[in-house]
């Protein structure tokens, strides 16, 4: 029986794919990545240029805007041909396509709860963008405290001869949310931590999610009342 474990198994076969001596294989998908690369950048503009619209006209009406920032980001080549082995699907542009929908990404950080909901609900609204999948970590926070919207929404993009449909996905959280998740994510991403510190961590992030909870319905309660005053 072999004594090696499967994440260890599973670091070995991606070294040996994506290390310096990379395969055929890999250099044909990096030499072709670059056109369906910039076809997701085209619809992360998509996406961002909807929310900057809603966030104009919605402070016209408000004379505040719901939204903090919108921060947007883009898979790599490489990071994208790893997850394709993990998964074992096939090594091409149109399996990224129909299986990876977190290639392009959207991140819009709100002032308050409500926002997050309202802004959701105006994007899927509109008769061009059509929801593949949702995820509500507000209402159903994971188990180590995280809380986000997260959709997965198709947009087309148009191009010199052709419109293409283009998968993003759409992650919308507070201020706090935010804060609470960078935090999480300096702190335990891809570090060689011991059970006992691991447990003894989890809980104080779980206490420090829910204290965020706590303000965001704190703040907005604040906001209500010197909104109806």
């Amino acid at each position: 029986m072999d004594n090696h474990t499967a994440p260890e198994i599973q670091r070995d076969v991606l070294a040996n794919i994506i290390g310096d001596g990379s395969p055929q294989a890999f250099r044909n998908f990096f030499a072709s990545s670059s056109d369906l690369m910039s076809c997701y950048r085209c619809a992360i503009m998509e996406i961002e240029t909807k929310f900057r619209v809603l966030d104009e006209r919605f402070s016209l009406v408000h004379d505040r805007n719901p939204i903090d920032t919108i921060q947007s980001r883009l898979k790599k080549p490489q990071s994208i041909y790893e997850k394709l082995v993990r998964k074992n699907l096939p090594i091409t542009m149109e399996s990224v396509e129909n299986n990876l929908f977190d290639v392009a990404g959207v991140r819009v950080v709100c002032s308050f709860v409500d926002d997050i909901y309202m802004l959701a609900d105006c994007l899927l609204q509109q008769d061009d963008i059509t929801l593949i999948k949702k995820k509500d970590y507000i209402q159903h926070p994971k188990e180590n405290g995280y809380r986000s919207l997260h959709l997965i929404v198709e947009v087309p993009i148009f191009l010199q001869n052709e419109k293409k449909l283009m998968k993003v996905e759409v992650q919308l959280r507070t201020i706090a949310m935010e804060f609470w998740a960078n935090l999480e994510h300096q702190l335990r991403y891809k570090k060689e931590l011991s059970p006992q510190i691991i447990a003894q961590t989890s809980a104080r992030l779980q206490e420090c999610a829910h204290l965020s909870s706590v303000l965001d319905t704190q703040m907005q309660d604040i906001r209500d009342i010197i909104e109806n005053a």
